[in-house]
């Protein structure tokens, strides 16, 4: 399924109707590394789960993720090729746009420093574009993609990533909030120029920094 069919649902309608009302943005700043909970944000001990309506189940014998665009080293990545790649777990809060956060989950899969060594980015890259198995895409600045603790996610708290959550695999990118980090990803694009996803297309900020609150377009 192409980006331009990712289906319009309820929840899309809604979410719109929040970024064109401004719906839970509180006016304050906060600091990642002294807040820890950002702005305008609750904790929550379970995991929400939020989709575009759909939850596609992939085997792990039938995904491939296909890494293109601005790189040197185009690829298509089965499941075995891509867990030859080396593995890293590490522990990070997650920060919903709909206000919720969930501290210390515990993630396993592949850094995107190691991926990022493995596909080699052109100098000319300076954005990504996420895809996924259910139409849904969002993008981000390379820099951001690149940061230390994000990963491409296959378990979490020890296990493998269910379907509701993005299984079998999943970006996590902690800093930013949690519609950054796609879904059920099938292609990773790297980009000469920012483009916008899914939701960036419907009212929502083009980058999504949880401390100072770029939940909108407009923020």
């Amino acid at each position: 399924m192409s980006e331009d069919e990712a289906p319009e649902t309820k929840l899309t309608q809604t979410k719109r109707r929040w970024a064109e009302q401004g719906r839970f943005l509180t006016g304050r700043i906060s600091r990642q590394g002294t807040d820890r909970l950002p702005p305008g944000q609750h904790l929550v001990k379970n995991w929400p789960v939020l989709d575009l309506g759909q939850q596609p189940v992939v085997r792990p014998e039938s995904w491939r993720l296909d890494i293109s665009g601005e790189v040197d080293s185009p690829v298509s990545l089965d499941w075995r090729a891509f867990h030859a790649l080396p593995q890293t777990r590490n522990q990070s809060d997650i920060h919903c746009v709909t206000t919720w956060s969930r501290y210390d989950n515990r993630w396993q899969g592949v850094s995107t420093h190691d991926l990022l060594d493995f596909a080699m980015p052109k100098p000319s890259a300076s954005h990504v574009m996420l895809s996924s198995y259910d139409g849904y895409t969002t993008n981000l600045p390379l820099a951001d993609f690149a940061v230390e603790d994000a990963l491409l996610a296959t378990h979490w708290e020890g296990e493998p990533l269910s379907v509701e959550h993005g299984g079998p695999v999943r970006l996590v990118v902690p800093h930013l909030y949690f519609w950054k980090s796609a879904k059920w990803v099938s292609r990773i694009e790297f980009l000469a120029g920012d483009r916008a996803g899914f939701w960036e297309r419907n009212g929502y900020h083009m980058r999504g920094d949880p401390w100072t609150e770029e939940r909108y377009s407009g923020d």
